[in-house]
């Protein structure tokens, strides 16, 4: 904090309230500690706290943002830490609107984002009676949390907040729950003295710092310069540490292939000719043949989720592991690792870095490294990312890469589905530019989460891309939008499905689709957008796609996009649960990568089918393609005998 912000900040808090109260302690403690917004609902047993916040912000030291929904404020909190790297606030009240925050903590315990949520709680002597609006938040949300309290003394407030941002934002990052009973925000202070995070750090429970073994780091280098098919798989760890920096070296210093999960998307510039793309069940073809064929896994700040995994035992089962991650428990959690680094991500790659710096006897690359280049290079060509056409009927592939392209440096929110895979598949963007429910899979994540980058960055430009089944989890939030005239843009992609759901029933389920579609009952987003003052249009034909993109690029007020996509398109490449990664539905295999299938099907008997109909498809591609190029040989015979 700057020494002026500091002052202004002493200052203002004299002149708020001659009366210290637990309120006065949470809202200065916060201020103090950089926070910019909060994100709430008001409700009685928090009204002490919302009045004390009435006087902090007739000062504008702090801004109070009013969702419509508690869920709305929680998950705006959320994308808020996952674009700044700060963390996000929110508020509620006790009872429902406690509970209504139990699946964005959720969401961001999965995802490790931090964030912070004070909800209001009866007063201290109704606790257990059962009054009204008395629910055991502290109890319910136990398994969701990094962390949590219930303040039962108003001169322990300062101490307990600045702990919990510390644990919230340090070691691997989480949500952390304060439950303030009502009469302990209102409660005066005997005494009051603000406790800085540099008190927190020196008590030795609060200390998030590992000891990086130099021979460890060593033997690190030595698996990197002589594996001849290396690979890095990036997640989220990468980004919570801020070290893509570090990443992008590592990766062009060592010539190293990328591939990352949903929740890594933006650590690496996925337009440099390193990043194979994400990888698992809808992952890239040339990411997963990738992690099928590499002899060296380096796992950065990533968990074997098994949506990236599929069958665990397969996965990258002929390559040596590296696993560096700041979190023991994901240390050999689901994947045994040949080598692991307990510390922060950002650290770890100095190290390497570093060393290897210092070491230049062992510098010289294997001559393979460039082979296994190449085959990459090979497998992205020859199993691009499809993009169908339908005449003039718009497909989502088509629709959110003419997206991308308009908007090359925007951020983007997505909610959860088809369109969240496409988004992931097609869009590319940097650090910090990409905010969408992983672990959870959270529907009704894309809205608030615009809203939360938005305030964060009002200065972006900010694109939510949801579906119709989707946006309308958290609909109420164009409310919020257009109450404090946030100019994002909401991208609906229409099939009037819940698409995965229906293409799952399609897969597994022989097409009975029970309760998939949303067609019956489904509002006219273009007039419920306009009831809310904001401006929408619905386009349904490729002709007009690019054109109203153009068009808006620039516009500055809110705007919402309705899509009228074919209904019945499905997102592929697909592995099928708990499948081998390299046994991919929705792509026609050549020659060298059936020899792939058959190498894992040594040892998973489940792929013998699925080759077999893979094999039969590839017969009659290359048949196909033969009789195709025949047919031009002929043609072009006959035109050259005619002249």
């Amino acid at each position: 904090m700057s020494k002026r912000r500091s002052i202004i900040i002493r200052g203002t808090a004299r002149k708020i309230k001659a009366k210290k109260t637990g309120a006065f302690a949470l809202l200065d403690t916060l201020v103090r500690n950089n926070t910019r917004y909060i994100f709430g609902y008001p409700g009685g047993a928090i009204l002490p706290i919302y009045d004390e916040l009435y006087y902090w912000e007739s000062r504008n030291t702090i801004q109070h943002i009013l969702t419509r929904h508690e869920q709305g404020a929680i998950h705006a909190a959320d994308s808020y830490a996952r674009v700044t790297g700060q963390i996000g606030v929110c508020f509620a009240t006790s009872g429902p609107g406690a509970t209504n925050l139990i699946t964005g903590i959720a969401t961001a315990q999965l995802d490790s984002i931090p964030i912070l949520v004070i909800t209001g709680q009866v007063n201290t002597n109704f606790l257990g009676t059962d009054a009204f609006q008395e629910t055991d938040i502290f109890g319910i949300t136990l398994p969701i949390v990094k962390h949590s309290y219930k303040i039962t003394d108003p001169n322990d407030m300062c101490q307990i907040v600045s702990e919990a941002l510390y644990i919230a934002k340090n070691g691997r990052p989480g949500p952390v729950l304060i439950d303030v009973p009502k009469d302990i925000g209102a409660e005066q202070l005997l005494s009051y003295e603000n406790t800085h995070q540099n008190n927190i750090q020196q008590l030795i429970g609060y200390r998030f710092q590992y000891k990086v073994s130099k021979k460890l780091i060593s033997n690190v280098l030595k698996a990197i310069k002589t594996a001849e098919r290396p690979l890095l798989y990036v997640g989220g760890g990468t980004l919570s540490s801020n070290a893509y920096h570090e990443l992008f070296i590592l990766a062009h210093v060592f010539a190293i292939p990328i591939t990352t999960t949903l929740m890594g998307k933006g650590a690496f510039n996925e337009k440099d000719p390193l990043s194979v793309g994400m990888l698992g069940m809808h992952g890239t073809a040339y990411a997963n043949f990738a992690v099928s064929e590499c002899d060296l896994l380096i796992t950065v700040g990533a968990r074997f989720d098994d949506r990236v995994t599929g069958k665990l035992d397969s996965f990258a089962s002929f390559a040596k592991i590296l696993h560096f991650d700041i979190d023991p428990a994901e240390i050999g959690k689901n994947k045994i690792a040949d080598l692991s680094i307990l510390g922060d991500i950002k650290r770890i790659l100095q190290e390497i870095l570093l060393t290897h710096k210092w070491n230049w006897e062992y510098s010289a690359l294997p001559v393979k490294r460039k082979e296994w280049l190449n085959s990459i290079h090979k497998w992205r060509k020859a199993y691009p990312l499809i993009i169908p056409t339908r005449g003039n009927q718009l497909s989502p592939q088509q629709v959110i890469s003419n997206i991308g392209k308009v908007y090359p440096n925007a951020l983007f929110t997505t909610d959860v589905g088809q369109h969240q895979m496409w988004s992931a598949q097609f869009i590319k963007c940097g650090p910090r530019r990409w905010s969408s429910s992983a672990g959870l899979g959270t529907m009704g994540f894309g809205l608030p989460a615009a809203i939360g980058a938005q305030l964060a960055f009002p200065h972006r430009q900010i694109i939510c891309i949801s579906g119709d089944s989707s946006i309308q989890m958290c609909i109420q939030e164009l409310g919020t939008i257009a109450q404090y005239k946030l100019p994002i843009r909401i991208m609906i992609i229409n099939n009037h499905y819940q698409g995965m759901v229906r293409q799952w029933q399609e897969s597994f389920y022989e097409n009975r689709y029970s309760h998939s579609s949303m067609d019956k009952g489904q509002p006219n987003f273009v007039a419920l957008a306009n009831s809310y003052g904001i401006k929408a249009l619905s386009i349904q034909e490729i002709s007009e796609l690019e054109k109203n993109l153009l068009d808006y690029s620039e516009y500055p007020h809110p705007i919402l996009f309705e899509f009228l996509v074919v209904e019945n398109e499905n997102c592929y490449p697909m592995v099928s649960p708990g499948a081998t990664n390299a046994a991919m539905s929705g792509i026609t295999y050549k020659s060298n990568e059936l020899e792939i299938l058959q190498r894992y099907s040594v040892s998973d008997s489940n792929i013998d089918e699925f080759l077999s109909i893979k094999t039969e498809e590839s017969k009659a591609a290359e048949a196909a393609e033969a009789a195709r190029q025949n047919s031009n040989s002929k043609e072009n015979k006959n035109y050259e005998e005619f002249y």
